[in-house]
């Protein structure tokens, strides 16, 4: 209350009454602690509407796994012939791209950039891999423009550079989340490599090393993915996968803004799956 000729006069609302210091006292202490506090009075003012959601890797670490561990196997000839790909591709379709398209589009409400970018990516790649091989099948592209192992196929090869650059990225920057995503991006990433390589070369023996890394990297998928599913389901950690995230930023040079968030809870609530 401010005292003005005589009555007393509330102040306005949000308006913060000028206390002078007392004598003696301290000033008011800088840095992380002011901080601190400044964030406390932005989320006590600050009225968001969150809205949870399950987390979006779960459907797409799966989609991923199915389709990847299906053309990897293939890949590295423990199955199949040239002609398999003709069979594969309405699964690879609709399982690893249409199912990590639709969870990237809930990868951006959870505000997880890592994620919207791998998923996007990787769907992306098994929609256009099922669109060709689903063409090859009904005779509407040149079956003699179609990748086939041993042979030369620069072109097809160039689909797998872009992936082997972008998925290396993903894999450095998913290490601020934890290592069961890294894991999934690394060997996913070294996969491409070796797959370009081999339609460059032609390389029989580098085509057979990447099916084996899409193996493993869809191996270690399903164990990220069932570790969110169950930790969702229980409501507890059931499966470590990690995680290094800590609560205090440490950028050379540059504090990140924190976003207004609640710790607890599901994604779209917290920053993150």
């Amino acid at each position: 209350m401010v005292r003005r000729r005589g009555r007393a006069v509330s102040p306005e609302p949000g308006a913060q009454a000028a206390v002078p210091p007392a004598e003696g006292a301290a000033p008011a202490a800088p840095g992380p602690v002011r901080e601190r506090s400044e964030h406390a009075m932005w989320e006590d003012r600050t009225r968001v509407v969150l809205t949870p959601i399950a987390a979006p890797s779960i459907l797409g670490l799966f989609g991923f796994a199915g389709a990847t561990m299906m053309v990897g196997a293939w890949q590295a000839e423990w199955y199949g012939n040239a002609l398999t790909p003709l069979i594969l591709w309405p699964f690879a379709l609709v399982f690893g791209g249409i199912a990590q398209l639709i969870a990237t589009v809930w990868a951006y409400r959870a505000r997880d950039g890592v994620a919207t970018a791998m998923h996007g990516a990787w769907g992306s790649f098994w929609v256009a891999f099922g669109l060709l091989f689903g063409l090859v099948s009904i005779g509407a592209f040149p079956a003699a423009l179609a990748p086939v192992a041993g042979t030369v196929s620069e072109g097809f090869a160039f689909w797998w550079v872009g992936l082997a650059v972008i998925t290396a990225l993903g894999a450095i920057a998913a290490l601020g989340q934890n290592l069961a995503v890294t894991g999934v991006l690394a060997t996913l990433a070294a996969g491409a490599g070796f797959t370009a390589a081999g339609w460059f070369a032609p390389s029989e023996w580098s085509l057979n090393v990447g099916g084996w890394l899409f193996v493993a990297s869809a191996v270690i998928a399903l164990y990220t993915a069932a570790a969110m599913m169950f930790e969702g389901s229980f409501g507890r950690t059931i499966l470590p996968v990690g995680k290094l995230r800590r609560a205090a930023e440490n950028v050379p040079g540059h504090k990140a803004a924190r976003p207004l968030e609640y710790a607890g809870g599901q994604p779209g609530v917290k920053s993150g799956q």
